[in-house]
């Protein structure tokens, strides 16, 4: 078994303080963070900027990233602030999401809500539809019977813009994720 993290830019570990597109180091992303905790291997796919894939060329590329897991294998997509920081919904965040995952090549992805606060990149309808958010893709995990986190009400520190994790709060959203992960059974 293997886990696989498809997301964006707290995914990939982004530290805002760099402004070009530096990461935190090794020991303090929350993937990485999460294989030292589970022993299990953990494979991180994050963008900074990463949009729910929607167009063509999109779709394949993350279609490719998932085919080749194996039955046993873990995938976590988090996915949605880029949407909500470019101007999308909620509802058409998850509508988007919906779309994804007709098109990824898994069996049962665990579907994360991402959390955002006040901050610099964010505005209060920004903070609002991503409060929304986690509604929206509750019900598309029940409809479609995958399992869900819900990482807006996990008090995760995040950085001066609201929308980054710190470096603890790379530490605390690990922590919640693997609760959230025994809770469900997947782990």
């Amino acid at each position: 078994m293997r886990i696989f993290c498809f997301g964006d830019s707290n995914t990939f570990g982004f530290d805002p303080r760099s402004y070009i597109g530096s990461r935190y180091p090794k020991t303090a992303r929350w993937p990485d963070l999460l294989a030292e905790a589970t022993g299990i291997p953990v494979d991180a796919d994050g963008e900074n900027g990463r949009e729910i894939p929607r167009r063509e060329i999109e779709l394949a590329c993350a279609a490719s990233a998932f085919i080749r897991l194996k039955p046993d294998d873990l995938p976590i997509v988090m996915l949605g602030t880029n949407d909500i920081l470019t101007g999308a919904s909620a509802d058409t965040t998850g509508k988007r999401m919906e779309a994804f995952l007709d098109r990824i090549p898994c069996r049962r992805p665990v579907i994360v809500a991402p959390a955002m606060t006040a901050g610099q990149w964010t505005t209060p309808g920004m903070i609002e539809e991503n409060a929304k958010l986690a509604g929206v893709y509750r019900a598309l995990a029940e409809r479609r019977g995958l399992p869900f986190a819900d990482a807006s009400g996990w008090d995760i520190p995040l950085c001066f813009d609201g929308v980054h994790f710190t470096e603890a709060g790379h530490r605390v959203f690990c922590e919640k994720l693997l609760a959230a992960l025994r809770a469900l059974q997947l782990l």
